[in-house]
């Protein structure tokens, strides 16, 4: 289900200054002054809308989450300094000890790390579910479930969630839906449409596009998001106002850049399914891809990852990693450069071998962030990789 970016979701600049700027400027300032003592206090009550502190809003800030609530169809949000504490603020603004959570199994080591060291010392418990059995969920939830949290596709596994079902689940047991839709990007995907209350992003990643800013954000419900706001104007994971500014302008060429992403990803992937060094390739958008007819129903096209696993196990992997030399090797995505990662000793480090093997990750499997390179220069250097290694 593609989103149709309205002109409203790229220039929503108002009001401008007595300049008439074309641009939005900077507004790189910790406070903002009251007109009297009335109106800041008032301000501070709630009894009149204005800019108190930047830890709270600011314009840029408040600009960047106008354009993502328009993309996403989302009522509110809340923008954060990294991607991980948006996910941290979706789900600790509103569980408590004694809760419970319903988590996909294919979930990012980060947020599996929130989980099991962080919320689980609060008292707060979670089971872990099938992604692609969303018909098993039902079972596993209890009289404390308040949440269910899922990504898809999933990292790196590109597993997707069925949202639908999702969607309709936690409609029928009153429970927030917090989908992470990173990875497919407002442009793709849109879960709201399909019952999501709240969505969560890495704005370091498509987001910005060119690997420069990090920052992260939650949009949702107002009701939600008020909780959001809440739990972050108090515990400080703000977005600085250089970072909400150059992601407001990075959001103006989401779209074409995606269309390129997935371009190049999609020729790749064909390229390395018909290589006989690989054993197996996952894309959302290949015919061969265990979920192709979901991944056609609810992304519009098969975004910019490409995860194989390579023959020869993580020995040949790592000396694939170090025959590349267009690709950069890096952690990160959603960059205009191609990047390729070897999840099993990075991203998934921490995770046990188990963990690891129950969602897919093996020893010699290979993530790849197709960039906006010409795809021929791409998939030659991922050739000769694979011939050197």
């Amino acid at each position: 289900m593609k989103k149709k970016f309205t002109t409203s979701a790229i220039r929503n600049q108002k009001p401008r200054s007595q300049y008439r700027e074309h641009s939005v400027p900077l507004y790189l300032t910790s406070s903002f002054v009251f007109p009297s003592a009335e109106n800041m206090a008032d301000t501070f009550s709630g009894k009149e809308e204005g800019i108190i502190y930047s830890r709270y809003s600011n314009p840029n800030t408040d600009e960047f989450i106008q354009k993502v609530c328009e993309m996403e169809g989302a009522e509110a949000g809340f923008a954060t300094a990294t991607g991980m504490a948006a996910v941290f603020a979706s789900m600790a603004a509103f569980l408590v000890s004694g809760d419970h959570v319903i988590a996909s199994r294919a979930v990012f080591g980060s947020t599996h790390q929130i989980l099991t060291s962080f919320l689980a010392n609060w008292g707060i418990t979670f089971t872990y579910v099938e992604p692609t059995d969303v018909d098993s969920w039902e079972k596993h939830i209890q009289k404390n479930t308040k949440m269910i949290v899922l990504e898809t596709p999933s990292n790196p596994g590109l597993t997707l969630v069925n949202l639908k079902k999702a969607g309709k689940l936690a409609k029928k047991h009153n429970l927030i839906l917090n989908v992470d839709n990173c990875f497919a990007t407002p442009y793709l995907q849109s879960p709201v449409a399909y019952g999501a209350d709240l969505v969560v992003h890495s704005a370091t990643k498509f987001m910005d596009g060119q690997g420069r800013v990090l920052g992260g954000i939650v949009v949702g419900k107002k009701e939600l998001i008020d909780k959001v706001i809440f739990f972050c104007r108090h515990t400080g994971p703000a977005m600085s106002p250089f970072n909400a500014w150059v992601l407001s302008k990075s959001l103006e060429t989401l779209s074409l850049r995606m269309e390129r992403h997935c371009a190049n990803a999609l020729k790749l992937a064909k390229f390395l399914e018909e290589s006989k060094q690989v054993k197996m390739v996952l894309y959302p958008h290949l015919k061969s891809h265990p979920q192709y007819k979901l991944a056609k129903k609810q992304m519009s096209l098969g975004g910019s990852l490409v995860t194989f696993e390579i023959k020869g196990g993580q020995k040949r992997a790592m000396r694939f990693l170090n025959a590349i030399q267009l690709c950069s090797l890096t952690s990160n995505l959603g960059d205009s450069r191609s990047i390729v990662t070897h999840p099993t000793s990075t991203t998934h480090s921490k995770l046990t071998e188990e963990e690891r093997l129950s969602v897919g990750i093996k020893p010699g499997m290979i993530r790849i962030s197709v960039g906006l390179e010409d795809v021929e220069d791409i998939i030659a250097d991922v050739k000769q990789a694979l011939k050197k290694s």
